[in-house]
């Protein structure tokens, strides 16, 4: 213990570093678990996809219109809490939300977590990450198909 004490009062610089670094963890790892769990790579999204997940994109229509995962269904955050009643029946099955820069997304997962959604994840990083990955998008036609 005396050597601890001692090395403390030596090297204030280098404990007070070790001190911010630590706290800088806890706190990063604590804004992670508050925003809402789990978030997944393009990759690991794409994996989820192959396994039957719903992809909810909750950017508004028009950027939605202008670029979408596949098989994405357009629920815009504003909206979300409204449309929880249909979307019950996805209640048990892999929801994955997505949105520009993933911000939204995670959100949107933990607003459908306190729902009752047991199996939600976000898209990290957003569509950004997804267009850096190179994976498709589509666009849907002026009807909005």
């Amino acid at each position: 213990m005396q050597q601890v004490l001692e090395y403390v009062a030596n090297h204030p610089v280098l404990v007070g570093a070790t001190a911010l670094l630590a706290l800088a963890a806890l706190v990063y790892e604590w804004s992670r678990m508050r925003a809402g769990g789990q978030s997944v790579g393009p990759t690991d999204a794409v994996r989820l996809m192959n396994q039957g997940a719903l992809v909810l994109d909750v950017r508004s229509r028009d950027q939605y219109d202008a670029g979408h995962v596949i098989d994405a269904r357009n629920v815009p955050s504003a909206d979300l809490v409204q449309s929880v009643e249909t979307l019950k029946k996805y209640r048990d099955k892999p929801l994955l939300t997505c949105c520009e820069t993933g911000m939204t997304a995670n959100a949107a997962a933990r607003t459908l977590r306190e729902q009752g959604f047991a199996k939600v994840a976000s898209l990290r990083g957003g569509l950004q990450a997804w267009r850096a990955e190179n994976l498709p998008l589509v666009r849907s036609d002026a009807k909005g198909r």
